[in-house]
């Protein structure tokens, strides 16, 4: 079992366009979809559900909508849908798999300008298209199990009870996902990207990050760099970045919001 197990992740390399990358996932984008619409609700109900203004949440949808459609995110096959929740005290953000994305109103509150909003959409925009809760859902050789349980759940059947607990426990993972280093560090490359492809000023994600950076409780940073690379670094990588893409300077028609 161990050994299939291996063959079966090692041989499950696919081509991700946007990212230019090979990965090792064993999930169709569709199944994705999917497994991020059973975990929706459970991420929902651990942050006391989603926050009661409609004004707020179609703002948010603006938003988010403007970063997937005016940049590469579009090519993306996912339908993303943004969330606000009426979490007043974690100061984070996630994205499942195939296009769920949340924002607390702790983080929400704390930022001044649309660009910052949109570099923490594009951030976890760039999560879900880097397929990084996929990747680790392989790394756990749950394999051929979970696309089996996935594919019931897609089907409205009535799933037995394996593959309830395989997707039970895959959907654990996820709403309690901390991404590692390398998969922070891309995503706010490619969040940097989106949220400037929509015509937002970069700089939104660095005044992000020090907003954050800032926001410490009982001396510890906010959960939204739980197991992330420090403040500082991402800061400095960052600018960098901006300084590359922009060797002249940033363009005027970008704008703060």
């Amino acid at each position: 079992m161990m050994l299939f197990g291996v063959v079966s992740y090692c041989s499950s390399s696919v081509y991700n366009p946007i990212t230019g990358e090979n990965q090792r996932v064993q999930l169709s984008a569709q199944q994705e979809v999917t497994l991020g619409l059973q975990a929706r609700g459970r991420m929902a109900q651990q942050h006391g559900g989603l926050y009661p203004d409609n004004g707020l949440q179609q703002y948010l949808d603006r938003v988010g909508e403007r970063i997937i459609r005016q940049s590469v995110a579009a090519k993306s096959p996912y339908p993303f849908e943004f969330h606000l929740l009426r979490d007043p005290q974690t100061i984070n953000a996630f994205a499942l798999p195939g296009g769920q994305v949340f924002i607390t109103a702790a983080l929400l509150k704390r930022l001044t300008s649309e660009a910052q909003l949109a570099g923490v959409l594009g951030h976890e925009v760039a999560h879900v298209i880097g397929r990084h809760g996929a990747e680790h859902l392989a790394k756990q050789q749950l394999g051929q199990a979970l696309v089996t349980a996935v594919g019931v759940a897609s089907s409205d059947g009535q799933a037995g009870g394996q593959q309830a607990a395989v997707l039970a426990q895959a959907v654990n993972q996820l709403v309690g996902l901390r991404y590692g280093r390398e998969d922070e560090l891309e995503s706010d490359r490619l969040g940097l990207r989106f949220m400037t492809e929509a015509g937002y000023d970069p700089e939104g994600i660095v005044e992000l990050m020090k907003v954050l950076g800032s926001a410490r409780r009982d001396g510890q940073p906010p959960e939204f760099f739980s197991s992330h690379p420090s403040p500082d670094n991402r800061i400095q990588r960052l600018q960098d970045l901006i300084a590359t893409t922009y060797p002249k300077g940033i363009p005027a028609g970008l704008e703060d919001g």
